[in-house]
């Protein structure tokens, strides 16, 4: 049972990057920054939920609440610009690559415990497979590139795995609903800081006026905006209530099938998108990526172990 539910929370969580790209590749949401805004500021609707248990906190948790939500977005704002510009079947698998390499790290630095060889190998053949998918072959000795978007890849992953592993000591003292508001507020005050920044603020405050008066082609995207954040909703809970089922290590083992159902779902997507879906379908392409995710999986079951 958990296994299924694994694999659909999997398989809805790559659907849900490929709605991501198609609104971004399609310029249908004008930039990664304007999307995060959104993301975030919808998130305030768990504020719905303060009757069902929420509290105040220690004035550490508070602080430890907020500062992980804030890095949240900040991963996330870096997985949109990735996404916008890179190839969705590429820049997933890398942050999905390096969240568990830096939270491996991070559990290193805070705990007594010590990397068995095991996981060293794990971390190695992650790395591996992280630089092999982010290279185009075959490669030329005057010209090595890394795929579009991979620093913002880099950057998501280390965001990313901040947050969750600030996420760890939060739900470690407080009830999952009530962290997860606080948290969510967190998100909410860390998108607002995007309005400093002149460019991002003019963007975002322009997006408001397309959605005061909507044509067509705005409620069509608003329509898949909110279909793309219930369906990555459906996503976090069934891998939650996987992991409540059975084996952690066996659910984080299988997040390579993320992977393969996006890269499956971005060749149909291309063929009816192909200006907001840039994939190279080439068979190397394909036996490069297929090669690589096979190397991540690989790497986090031995992380994991």
């Amino acid at each position: 049972m958990f296994i299924f539910a694994t694999l659909s929370s999997y398989f809805l969580g790559a659907l849900a990057v490929i709605l991501d790209k198609f609104l971004l590749g399609s310029k249908r949401i004008s930039s990664a920054p304007v999307y995060s805004f959104y993301i975030g500021v919808s998130g305030l609707f768990v504020l719905l939920f303060i009757p069902f248990g929420f509290y105040f906190p220690s004035s550490f948790q508070i602080f430890l609440s907020l500062i992980s939500g804030g890095m949240f977005s900040v991963g996330i704002l870096f997985l949109y610009f990735a996404i916008q510009k890179g190839e969705a079947s590429r820049v997933t698998p890398i942050v999905g690559a390096i969240i568990p390499i830096i939270t491996c790290f991070l559990s290193y630095l805070t705990s007594n415990e010590s990397f068995v060889s095991v996981q060293m190998i794990g971390i190695v053949v992650l790395i591996f497979g992280g630089l092999l998918i982010s290279f185009d072959l075959p490669l030329k000795i005057d010209k090595r590139k890394f795929v579009l978007g991979f620093w913002d890849s880099f950057w998501a992953g280390i965001f990313l795995a901040l947050a969750y592993f600030l996420f760890k000591f939060v739900y470690n003292e407080q009830s999952f609903l009530n962290g997860f508001i606080w948290t969510r507020i967190g998100s909410f005050m860390g998108v607002m800081i995007y309005l400093i920044i002149p460019d991002w603020r003019k963007n975002i405050l322009g997006s408001f006026h397309s959605f005061s008066k909507p044509q067509k082609k705005e409620y069509q995207t608003g329509s898949l905006f909110v279909a793309n954040k219930i369906i990555g909703g459906i996503s976090s809970m069934l891998l939650n209530f996987a992991i409540s089922l059975g084996s952690v290590t066996i659910v984080n083992s299988l997040v390579s099938s993320q992977y393969v159902f996006v890269l499956v779902l971005a060749f149909f997507a291309h063929k009816k998108f192909p200006n907001a879906f840039e994939e190279k379908l080439k068979f190397w392409d394909w036996a490069q990526k297929a090669g690589a995710i096979v190397l991540i999986g690989v790497g986090i079951i031995l992380i994991f172990k």
